[in-house]
């Protein structure tokens, strides 16, 4: 933990330095995306109901998922993105950081004007990709992993879970807020610094370890980090920086001791959804190859398919075990302080050289939040360690 008084006096310090036509660019950036959020966007609002409609159906009745209605101007948006005078800012990284964020939001801007349409699949596969051969030869390897099935036993609630996190972000120092969510799909996910919980969340002591260390050991601190910079570009994010700040939570997990192999069949079974979506398109399908080809449970396998059909085919969940083998990489390679710049920000690994020249001439923080887990991991078993360096 870092002390926050210090971080603010180095951020007024590095502000000196920024000229003001930068910083007009930075603003005015923030101002015309910043609230522009995917995860938010594509949540259902009738998820309970289309839920029960399924399993009444004895799997034939394919869910009909509502949205919140977006309001803003697509066009008009794109249209002062590109307006932005970002060559006025006169440093090269600085135009090349800008200009990637600008064209990431364009199309991020036409994933949530596309939810619930045809278009939205594809939108989606400009923002994330799809999975890759070797992403489906990693997920086939997890998945014949032998592994304990968990049992009902000893499940703790979302009332318990909350007040886990909520002691988790207290120690750590973390600034937050906790909101019970009664329409979510995740267990828990952090948007902005509140810290959401679904009601219907049941896990174990482990998992809920696991969430403390990925919900807000990463994907929190990346955010009060992001907020504490002069520059309010890596609170935006890097371009296609989910799979890097993804890979970070997973690893998180992983480096807290908590990263089980159920857990990976998890994040494996994901993997198997998003192929499966891209080329079925049929959400009864897809469920049931989960149940039947890989064991999952009815609620697990309801779970992933929602994850991955929700918006109109959201190809995200591929991302986390190719992000967990590349921050697994990058930790054991970089040096640490550079490493540890990931998560100033919603860095992504690509513009981690751009961030550090950055970093270096003084136009952003190095300093902030450092994640727990980071700073004083848990030593792996000797399996632990073989499963994750055998993820390709």
């Amino acid at each position: 933990m870092l002390d926050i008084d210090a971080s603010q006096n180095q951020c007024d310090q590095a502000l000196v330095k920024i000229s003001q036509s930068v910083k007009d660019v930075d603003a005015a950036l923030h101002a015309a995306v910043n609230g522009i959020e995917i995860l938010d966007a594509i949540a259902p609002i009738n998820y309970k109901q289309e839920k029960t409609a399924f399993f009444a159906s004895n799997f034939t009745h394919d869910p009909k998922f509502a949205y919140k209605q977006q309001t803003f101007d697509a066009f008009g948006l794109k249209r002062n993105l590109f307006n932005l005078p970002v060559e006025s800012m006169g440093d090269s990284d600085l135009v090349h950081l800008y200009k990637g964020v600008i064209d990431s939001f364009i199309d991020k801007i036409d994933q949530v004007a596309s939810i619930g349409t045809p278009e939205f699949l594809y939108n989606s596969f400009r923002y994330f990709g799809e999975p890759s051969e070797k992403d489906i030869k990693n997920a086939a390897f997890v998945l014949h992993l032998p592994y304990d099935k968990p049992t009902q036993e000893d499940l703790l609630d979302a009332n318990s879970i909350e007040k886990y996190l909520r002691n988790f972000a207290l120690e750590m120092g973390y600034e937050h807020s906790v909101k019970l969510d009664e329409n979510m799909i995740a267990n828990a996910l952090v948007s902005g610094t509140t810290v959401k919980i679904n009601t219907q969340a049941k896990v174990n002591k482990i998992d809920m370890k696991a969430l403390a260390h990925h919900e807000l050991g990463v994907h929190l601190v990346s955010t009060l980090n992001g907020r504490k910079q002069g520059l309010k570009v890596l609170s935006l994010g890097c371009p296609a920086n989910t799979k890097t700040q993804e890979g970070l939570a997973i690893l998180s997990e992983f480096m807290a001791g908590c990263l089980t192999v159920g857990r990976l069949r998890n994040l494996a079974l994901r993997v198997m959804a998003v192929s499966s979506m891209i080329k079925e398109r049929s959400f009864k399908n897809t469920f049931l190859m989960l149940k039947e080809e890989y064991s999952a449970s009815e609620e697990q396998a309801f779970t992933i398919t929602a994850r991955v059909y929700r918006g109109g085919g959201f190809t995200k969940d591929y991302v986390y075990l190719r992000g967990f083998h590349e921050m697994l990489n990058a930790f054991e390679h970089e040096p640490t302080e550079r490493f540890n710049r990931l998560l100033c920000g919603k860095v992504a690994v690509e513009y981690l050289p751009v961030v550090n020249r950055l970093v270096d001439k003084g136009y952003l923080l190095s300093l902030g939040y450092i994640t727990p887990s980071f700073v004083a991991p848990n030593e792996a078993d000797s399996i632990q360690t073989f499963i994750a360096h055998a993820i390709k």
